[in-house]
């Protein structure tokens, strides 16, 4: 992998990195979406997803401690089950859940500037902005790992105290209660299903840390730094989704949350700051969106580059120019045009969880069986993060097939496209 630059990441960048993907889709686009699903308590959701995330990192520190690597997940899953259809398989559904949160974050960038001028967040300007979004994204990926982890990581501290003061300034003017401000009068109860099924949103909210695994060459002391990158990242970015939610919980009826769901947070600022409160969260979101963007078009751009140099998926120059990584970013970036402008804010999140947790669980499944003993990972800790995504997978799935039935026909064309075109692609190449 001579194209990738050994220590060009440090750790802060690591790190910038990482809450730069997670504090994007996760605060602004699904925390209307976890309130719809889990009730007026909904900012505890951010707890145990965080502790079910906690679980599921750890085969990832393990697997990035003994296999560094700028393929990430992809050489995690090749040491696991070696060059066929699962690896391939299972690395794919990554690279398109990754895909697909751009295209979540891109759409919520459009929902929320579309605010600064009280538009309806009409469809085709919603997808317009997100292209324009995407379209930079790409320019700042050519500018080179020193500027994109300088500027994720400036970005992310900017917009993390932004968030904070937000959060601030939302619990004292409900006097810091820990109280929810109410249902508003029409609220039904959640059941244990819905309730679980909102752990599988979060989870997609805190996945930003896989992020960092596809980095994992180019890190400084990358055995270390990894681990501590992924640790630090979770744990800043779960602070911040709670008080986060806390201050929208206590700001604004759970009824009036669901309503404004692809832009709560703006909503939940107009009660305590007014129209200025309003802009100065749209800013926060311009900011944030943009930033997860750039870190996760960096991210699955070389992991899917690492793919190609393994033969484990198709590739095409079409006539462009310069090296595998470059192409992979133009295919990443055009793939998640097209899922911006078909899917609105709800249908992508949907379908990106359900991929994610089916590839979490290959992971956590190839740690067990397989590299329990080279990466000296605790059985006991992986059976669990295994069981964990699990039950809510079948959860979240159980919750679509009676409330939306496309979410989980789309997942399972993908998973059934994905799955047979990686065995006919491999099956294919070893003939030749």
């Amino acid at each position: 992998m001579s194209n990738y630059r050994k220590n060009s990441l440090t750790l802060i960048g690591a790190i910038g990195l990482g809450t730069g993907v997670m504090i994007s889709a996760g605060i602004f686009a699904l925390l209307g979406q976890v309130a719809e699903l889990a009730g007026i308590w909904f900012p505890l959701i951010f707890i145990v997803g965080g502790i079910v995330t906690g679980f599921s990192a750890y085969s990832y520190v393990k697997m990035s401690q003994q296999y560094p690597s700028a393929g990430g997940i992809g050489m995690f899953l090749v040491k696991a089950y070696g060059k066929g259809t699962i690896t391939a398989s299972a690395a794919m559904l990554m690279a398109i859940s990754m895909v697909i949160n751009q295209s979540l974050v891109a759409r919520t960038f459009g929902t929320y500037t579309l605010q600064i001028f009280g538009v309806e967040s009409s469809g085709w300007l919603v997808a317009l902005l997100a292209v324009g979004l995407l379209i930079f994204a790409f320019i700042v990926n050519i500018s080179g790992n020193e500027f994109i982890q300088t500027f994720t990581s400036v970005v992310s501290l900017l917009k993390i105290i932004g968030l904070l003061i937000f959060a601030t300034g939302g619990l004292w003017v409900a006097g810091f209660t820990l109280e929810p401000a109410g249902t508003g009068g029409s609220a039904e109860e959640r059941g244990i299903a819905s309730i679980i099924a909102a752990v599988a949103l979060t989870i997609l909210s805190f996945k930003g840390f896989t992020t960092i695994t596809n980095s994992g060459s180019e890190i400084k002391n990358p055995e270390k730094n990894v681990g501590r990158a992924i640790v630090a990242s979770i744990s800043i970015s779960l602070f911040v989704y709670l008080v986060i939610a806390w201050a929208v919980s206590s700001n604004l009826p759970i009824d009036r949350i669901i309503e404004a769901k692809d832009y709560s947070l703006a909503e939940a600022a107009r009660p305590a700051f007014g129209s200025y409160g309003v802009w100065f969260t749209v800013g926060l979101a311009i900011i944030a969106t943009v930033s997860g963007i750039i870190a996760s078009v960096f991210a699955v751009s070389r992991m899917l580059a690492m793919l190609t140099d393994m033969s484990l998926i198709p590739h095409r120059h079409f006539g462009m120019p310069g090296r595998i990584q470059k192409h992979t970013l133009v295919y990443t970036i055009v793939l998640a045009m097209v899922l911006a402008v078909l899917f609105d804010l709800s249908r992508i999140a949907s379908v990106g969880a359900i991929l994610y947790l089916v590839m979490d669980m290959i992971v956590h499944w190839g740690v067990w069986k397989h590299l329990k003993k080279e990466t000296g990972a605790n059985t006991l800790i992986v059976g669990t993060a295994f069981l964990l995504d699990a039950i809510v997978l079948g959860a979240f799935v159980y919750v679509k097939l009676t409330s939306d039935i496309l979410i989980v026909l789309v997942s399972l064309v993908f998973l059934i496209l994905t799955f047979s075109g990686e065995h006919w692609f491999l099956k294919k190449q070893n003939k030749q």
